[in-house]
């Protein structure tokens, strides 16, 4: 379940290599009861819907294929389309190779690289009794 902050892209993926990013607020909230929305066409080209996370600016992804083929790429280089399209490919994939997994690897903060430093000061300096 992805819970959404409006400044943010959704990434959808697809089992044959395609995905698209589209903006958060193209997807209007519903009330109970509702139907659900296309977020992005399942066709025989696409494939079913292999997951969705949420991206945001500087954040990387990793796709993964039941053959064992990982590609990493910035996720500012998947084009951004409407809500009820197909997309674009975004890995290619051999014949009888589909597409099983996508993980957001979201860019590390400033305060990441300060708070490590100090955990790795306060290992140094310790010492076994």
């Amino acid at each position: 379940m992805v819970i959404p902050q409006l400044d943010g892209f959704l990434l959808t993926v697809c089992d044959n290599g395609y995905g698209k990013r589209t903006k958060v607020d193209e997807f209007p909230t519903k009330g109970r009861g509702g139907k659900g929305m296309i977020a992005i066409q399942a066709s025989e080209r696409n494939g079913p819907l292999v997951g969705a996370t949420q991206l945001f600016a500087g954040d990387e992804i990793m796709l993964i294929s039941d053959q064992g083929t990982m590609v990493r790429t910035r996720g500012d280089e998947i084009s951004v389309v409407g809500r009820n399209t197909q997309g674009v490919r975004i890995i290619r994939l051999k014949e009888n190779e589909n597409l099983v997994s996508l993980a957001r690897i979201a860019e590390p903060q400033e305060d990441d690289f300060i708070k490590s430093e100090v955990d790795s000061a306060d290992v140094e300096g310790s010492t076994a009794d």
